[in-house]
């Protein structure tokens, strides 16, 4: 019975056709074609289609129809069998303008000039963060995204010396059509990153993996320190201190790392001191040495900072004024906590 009937549609659409084929043959037949190529009368103004995955030309055009876009379904499924387009009609959102022909449109959907949607990644975000916002946008799955973005074949393509592109992913304002490959989103992105990287370090490629993968890495952690961008580089420079004199990092952004993106807690504002304790390679409180790889995407000051860190002596700095993001840097453990005194009766009498 489902046989008959699929047979009797392609009957159908085949006579319909037929029919179109002999008015263009007998009676006026440029003047008929050119009638039906024509916008219709009524033509809405510039539209949004969505053509998704398993749709065919034909079932497009009965859209394009119903919508006012074209005069005749027919017509376009004909251009496409004469012009053997019927199977590179792409998947995604075109824009169809007021006054497109249908050879225009047909010529539209089998191009993938599709309408592309921007989306915005902060400096700072992990890769997971990119990942829900790029689902949100209908760019790419969160899965997807998030495997490719570990793909051991996708990195040894983009030189990526990590096993995540996390940190090698630029953040930035992208424009990406929906239904986009996940590989070629993270491929884009990490292009970005390294077009930054080398206008702010021309001879990145003359360091070693390890030390380009240090250097990004602390700017991760920079990035999540830093308020002020003047301040960036003396952020560095106290963590590198710290590592040269053997101590922990202790970088309550790494804390934070562990807490929401590795054990998918929700983002606190105020870290308590059993937090910075919990387990984790990751952890600079509990491990000295930089953690395993990037914790964010460093965005241009934070990079900058990592690679040409300020030349200073301190050791240790404490957020002075939570209203400006100013921090107080000190060279000694005892100056440190008496900032912090100092500060904490401070905030309590403004309290």
């Amino acid at each position: 019975m489902a046989e008959e009937k699929t047979n009797s549609k392609t009957i159908v659409r085949i006579l319909t056709i037929a029919v179109i084929v002999v008015a263009l043959v007998l009676g006026g037949g440029a003047v008929f074609a050119y009638w039906l190529n024509e916008p219709p009368a009524g033509m809405p103004g510039s539209t949004i289609i969505s053509v998704q995955k398993g749709d065919s030309f034909k079932s497009v055009a009965r859209n394009l129809n119903k919508q006012g876009l074209i005069r005749s379904w027919a017509f376009m499924d004909l251009v496409s069998i004469v012009r053997r387009t019927t199977g590179e009609l792409k998947v995604g959102r075109f824009k169809i303008d007021r006054g497109s022909t249908t050879l225009d449109i047909h010529n539209l959907l089998i191009s993938g000039r599709q309408v592309l949607v921007r989306v915005t990644i902060p400096d700072g975000w992990t890769i997971k963060q990119m990942a829900d916002r790029l689902a949100e946008e209908k760019i790419v799955s969160r899965s997807d995204f998030l495997e490719a973005a570990k793909s051991p074949k996708v990195l040894k393509e983009l030189d990526i010396p990590a096993e995540s592109a996390e940190g090698f992913l630029f953040p930035d304002t992208y424009y990406f059509p929906e239904s986009y490959p996940a590989d070629k989103v993270v491929t884009s992105m990490a292009e970005n990153f390294f077009r930054h990287l080398a206008a702010i370090y021309p001879d990145y490629k003359k360091l070693s993996s390890r030390e380009l993968l240090r250097k990004v890495t602390m700017a991760s952690i920079v990035e999540g320190e830093y308020r002020v961008p003047a301040e960036a580089p003396v952020i560095a420079s106290v963590f590198y201190n710290r590592l040269d004199e053997h101590m922990r990092l202790q970088s309550c952004a790494t804390v934070s790392y562990v807490l929401t993106d590795i054990n998918g807690m929700p983002h606190q504002t105020r870290l308590y001191d059993k937090d910075l304790w919990v387990p984790s390679p990751y952890n600079t409180y509990r491990h000295r040495g930089l953690p395993p790889g990037p914790i964010s995407a460093p965005g241009k000051t934070a990079l900058h900072a990592a690679f040409y860190p300020a030349q200073t002596n301190y050791l240790y700095f404490v957020l002075e004024d939570p209203r400006t993001g100013k921090h107080f840097f000190s060279k000694t453990f005892a100056a440190h906590i008496m900032a912090k005194y100092e500060l904490i009766n401070l905030y309590l009498k403004s309290n």
